[in-house]
């Protein structure tokens, strides 16, 4: 079978940028993609609540049933790895998550493992280089989302900084970007020009109560908190990231992919603050 069956993992910009990577590679093997979309804690909303249908030749994406759950979910503990079972039968040969890091770092020739099909392949990361402008091919926002996008952008000024501050979970963030950073490289901008407005993306209401009260009507920022369990908090996600991507320059967080996405949707210049 001329296919190559793909589960993107991890939170939202990991999904987007292993896709936009996987379907990359089936294009250079002369392959169809079939990519299934599992819901679990990293990112519980189906595919079809967030972005339109996507509309590419040779790519089709479905959502997960309980027999993929079975048949093509990850093989983790939680499901006793079961499915490895039936994978090592159906495909050729599969390579999850875990080992993709490992084989980059080796140089491994993922093209020359896809040629011929019948293989299956999960991850979280662009295991490969993709043109940045097949992101907004792949994941066009729904039209509900994409209002709540242009109410951000309207107010935008000629000169509007984007600023992803990323805390909660992301200890490397937390520790090599702190806030003190992003205040000044804010009041750098400020200072270069006076019409100068923040976008500001971040998962820490503490965060947005801070530069509120320093830059206040020139802060702009979404009302609720942007969340991986609810698909509301998960739109709520996509439009800071989209956001970000229509400013004129992101200020970023270490070793945040969702900084990096949002900067190759617009492709817009990025700039990850770290300490040192």
């Amino acid at each position: 079978m001329d296919r190559l069956t793909f589960v993107p993992a991890g939170g939202l910009a990991n999904r987007m940028r292993a896709m936009a990577a996987a379907y990359t590679l089936s294009g250079r093997a002369g392959l169809e993609m079939q990519a299934v979309w599992f819901r679990d804690w990293a990112l519980n909303a189906p595919f079809h609540a967030l972005f339109r249908p996507i509309a590419e030749e040779g790519l089709t994406l479905r959502e997960a049933t309980l027999c993929d759950h079975l048949l093509l979910g990850r093989p983790r503990p939680r499901n006793l790895r079961i499915p490895r079972l039936f994978q090592r039968v159906m495909f050729r040969s599969a390579l999850y998550e875990h080992q993709i890091t490992p084989l980059c770092n080796r140089h491994f020739d993922f093209e020359a493992w896809a040629r011929g099909g019948d293989v299956y392949l999960a991850s979280y990361t662009d295991f490969l280089p993709y043109d940045h402008r097949l992101l907004c091919r792949l994941f066009v926002p729904l039209p509900l989302v994409e209002r709540d996008i242009a109410a951000f952008t309207r107010q935008f000024t000629p000169h509007t900084i984007g600023v992803h501050i990323r805390r909660t979970d992301n200890a490397a963030s937390i520790d090599q970007s702190p806030t003190p950073l992003f205040i000044g490289a804010i009041d750098r901008e400020v200072r270069a020009d006076s019409r100068t407005t923040i976008f500001l993306a971040t998962d820490s209401e503490a965060v947005k109560q801070e530069l509120r009260s320093r830059y206040g009507r020139r802060l702009l920022t979404a009302g609720g908190e942007a969340g991986r369990d609810s698909i509301q908090g998960i739109r709520g996600g996509i439009v800071d990231m989209y956001t970000l991507s229509r400013t004129d320059k992101i200020y970023g967080s270490f070793q945040s992919s969702f900084s990096q996405l949002a900067s190759q949707i617009g492709g817009v210049p990025l700039e990850v603050l770290r300490k040192g």
